[in-house]
């Protein structure tokens, strides 16, 4: 009898914790003017377009700016998979956009863990306005290499 109350209340608590885990896969899309994915570029370019259409120059440091934004791109994380490359606009000291320049898409499974990961990471650095943001659970390489940029764009930017 002490076995069966034994291995009911194992079971018990093993679903509890299961099903009361709480994951940052979160499916919240990003607002606002926030672009989330975009092909990765050839680091080369000199220009970098924005959001309303408009163009600005890229300097030899990879920042953009215009009067009151400033664009940086975080230098590139060779992660496992291949190179992350961040770049976020900031504006009067609030992160405005972040989008993901560069990301590991050489197979399918690569593409269908990014295109799942990079816009939880994204919304999740615009919501903290910092680095100091979760990983998303099963795309851990990317996570990291996303962080590591992040905090490069960050640090350049003056956050």
């Amino acid at each position: 009898m002490k076995r069966i109350v034994l291995w009911f209340m194992s079971t018990l608590t093993v679903v509890t914790l299961l099903f009361g885990y709480h994951t940052s896969t979160s499916s919240e899309s990003a607002t606002g003017t926030t672009s989330v994915l975009v092909a990765p570029t050839d680091p080369g370019s000199t220009t970098s377009g924005t959001q309303d259409g408009t163009t600005s120059g890229t300097t030899t440091d990879g920042s953009t700016g215009s009067a009151s934004a400033v664009t940086v791109t975080g230098s590139s994380a060779d992660t496992r998979w291949g190179p992350v490359q961040v770049q976020v606009t900031v504006e009067n000291g609030t992160i405005t956009d972040v989008t993901v320049v560069d990301y590991p898409t050489e197979n399918g499974k690569d593409r269908q863990i990014n295109a799942r990961a990079i816009p939880v990471l994204v919304q999740e650095t615009l919501d903290a306005q910092s680095a100091d943001i979760d990983m998303v659970s099963g795309a851990t390489v990317t996570s990291e290499g996303y962080l590591e940029s992040l905090q490069a764009a960050l640090d350049e930017a003056g956050l």
